[in-house]
């Protein structure tokens, strides 16, 4: 049997009171839950929030499939499984397959580009993609790649305010790794910022025509 667990989040600030509904799947040894508790951590220390993060695994700890289920909200969450993600998060192969019919009709889809083949998508979908495993290898740390994801979440979507995502980032790994994965988060903000620039710019091209 596949195991699970879940952790909470709650502190007092209530600045939304629409919930967000994040899934980041990939396999074990990926960093998933680990970036999920960072996302947690980062809406509710830091952007005065509240948030659960639950989490899954398949059977194997390491190469299985793997997800973190994260809620985000205004208010305190009373049900803290994501149901039809506004986010959707895929670093493998087997979590965009199993979780692309979830996904909530306007939702964002992200994944890694080196990892998943995407099939013709729902056209309201806001679509991105990052090589981020590729961008982790570069900086000598392929493990870092959801940490690269993180900052690439952090450029493309408001679910959380960068400073406080990179804030948790830089609390949650150990000293020694903290420049490294500092590099890491910035490489994926700093790409995420070129997409939408350039995205920027061809809609003002098609406005001109």
């Amino acid at each position: 049997m596949p195991a699970s667990g879940a952790t909470s989040f709650r502190v007092n600030g209530m600045t939304d009171r629409i919930e967000k509904e994040v899934l980041i799947t990939g396999f074990g040894g990926q960093g998933i839950v680990m970036a999920g508790n960072i996302l947690g951590i980062a809406v509710t220390l830091y952007d005065n929030k509240h948030a659960t993060m639950t989490q899954a695994y398949g059977p194997e700890a390491r190469g299985g499939s793997c997800s973190a289920q994260v809620i985000i909200s205004g208010e305190e969450i009373l049900y803290p499984y994501v149901e039809q993600p506004e986010a959707l998060i895929c670093m493998s192969q087997e979590g965009y397959t199993k979780n692309i019919n979830s996904l909530s009709p306007d939702g964002i889809l992200i994944w890694d580009t080196d990892l998943v083949h995407t099939n013709k998508l729902a056209p309201g979908l806001i679509t991105y993609n990052i090589p981020a495993t590729k961008f982790a290898e570069e900086l000598g740390n392929k493990m870092m790649a959801n940490i690269v994801m993180l900052g690439f979440l952090s450029a493309i979507s408001d679910l959380v305010s960068p400073k406080s995502l990179r804030d948790a980032v830089l609390d949650a790994v150990p000293k020694p790794t903290r420049d490294k994965n500092g590099q890491a988060f910035d490489r994926g903000r700093e790409y995420g910022e070129a997409i939408l620039k350039s995205r920027s710019k061809q809609d003002k091209h098609r406005e001109q025509e």
